[in-house]
């Protein structure tokens, strides 16, 4: 959420700013409300105060020995005036919560300015697209004929952008998560962390899914419980009203779980396969950090998640998402692109962001300042690190041998007893 007092004191400010990533500031609606909930604020300050000096004559009265039976009936007819005009407040109040909850984070300065995707700015490129002597396969090719990747039983069991695995490929995909989890808890200081499937409506308002992306969310039955659509939710959520003490920043938390995507308006859109599930697996690094290190910790995230793709030697670039292509709560995004050879482009497998304070001023996460004793809100970053099925996907097809067999890559191998291939 943005910082009302921005608004108040720099509205167009914050109206350009989000101009440069598209969003346009309904500022009529915004003036009316904010107008409204000035003049309600001061008339509720007026009437508290007239209230407490006639409740100060009532005593003096009282004291000495005086009747002060008008001046109470008067102080009784202000504080039902004073209950009307605070219930009106109260409303202006909400609709203004309302009208912050669907205000978009505000770019930082320096991300590129683009109207969509193809704004986004290749930084760097690791690695080199592997060279076969035969037409590569992509992935439901691969899993189809060896039986291993069953679409079809998926099908029969709950409907289209959903997936069976078996075998050695069902432990692969497993494998890959164990390995991403390893990694990151014993080499990056990240602290592994299990974290329910269902969250409150309270908890998806806290990190942006809600009220914006309500129709991209699995709703369960009227219990008012929602399905994460990534452990981002809860594991943010963690730090919900926390004030946090400054030498414990960074707090680093790494959760591999399943996630669960409705994607409304996505239909006809990179549906072939695991590519886009309704269900996936991902493991999901969030850290709590200071300001002031909030792009030094977004950058050593991003170094976290490629080192994944390195240990498995898998070719990626890293993509700086342009103004018009950031996520809702994000001030700036770097995603990883991996190479897919049965699709012989590069496929997003993470994205990660710095929300600055936009999260924090949602759950009220703060850290104590030691030079002055306030509670400051801290930062937010997160990102996947990585999406275990587009893992698969790319280890898969990088991987392929001309006979359908897949190797396994070398760093894997120990949690295959040893074996080369699949």
């Amino acid at each position: 959420m943005l910082d009302s007092q921005l608004l108040r004191k720099d509205l167009p400010q914050v109206i350009s700013r989000l101009a440069r990533r598209g969003f346009v500031f309904d500022e009529s609606t915004y003036n009316t409300l904010e107008s409204e909930r000035k003049q309600l604020q001061i008339q509720t300050e007026s009437l508290q105060a007239d209230r407490n000096k006639l409740s100060k004559e009532v005593g003096r009265i009282k004291s000495s020995g005086g009747d002060a039976s008008a001046i109470v009936e008067g102080v009784g007819r202000l504080a039902e005036e004073l209950k009307s005009i605070n219930s009106e407040l109260i409303l202006v109040q909400s609709k203004l919560e309302s009208f912050f909850l669907n205000l978009p984070n505000l770019p930082m300065d320096d991300v590129p300015l683009g109207l969509d995707e193809s704004g986004n700015q290749e930084l760097r490129k690791w690695g080199v697209a592997p060279e076969m002597e035969f037409s590569p396969k992509d992935h439901v090719d691969l899993g189809s004929s060896s039986g291993e990747l069953d679409l079809e039983a998926a099908t029969r069991l709950s409907g289209a952008r959903f997936s069976v695995l078996k075998g050695r490929i069902a432990k692969l995909h497993r494998v890959l998560g164990q390995f991403m989890i390893d990694v990151h808890t014993e080499e990056h200081g990240y602290v592994e962390i299990q974290v329910p499937l269902l969250v409150s409506e309270e908890t998806m308002t806290g990190t942006g899914q809600l009220p914006k992306f309500k129709e991209d969310l699995f709703m369960v039955g009227d219990q008012n419980f929602y399905l994460i659509p990534t452990a981002e939710v809860p594991v943010t959520n963690i730090g919900r009203k926390m004030i946090f003490k400054k030498k414990n920043l960074p707090l680093k938390f790494a959760c591999l779980s399943s996630c669960f995507r409705s994607e409304a308006g996505s239909y006809g859109k990179d549906t072939r396969g695991l590519i886009r599930q309704h269900q996936f697996e991902k493991v999901e690094l969030v850290q709590f950090v200071h300001a002031a290190e909030s792009m030094q910790r977004l950058n050593e995230l991003t170094s976290h998640a490629e080192t994944i793709l390195q240990r498995l030697e898998l070719p990626y670039r890293v993509v700086e998402l342009c103004t018009g292509d950031l996520g809702f709560s994000a001030a700036k995004t770097f995603d990883l692109e991996v190479w897919m050879p049965g699709q012989n482009c590069y496929r997003e497998i993470s994205s990660c962001s710095n929300f600055v304070d936009f999260q924090a001023r949602r759950i009220g996460a703060r850290v104590k300042n030691s030079s002055d004793g306030k509670n400051v809100l801290i930062h937010t970053i997160n990102g996947s690190g990585l999406a275990v099925g587009r893992t698969l996907i790319a280890v898969m097809e990088n991987y392929q041998q001309e006979d359908g067999r897949i190797k396994i890559p070398e760093v894997l191998q120990d949690y295959f007893s040893g074996d080369v291939y699949l």
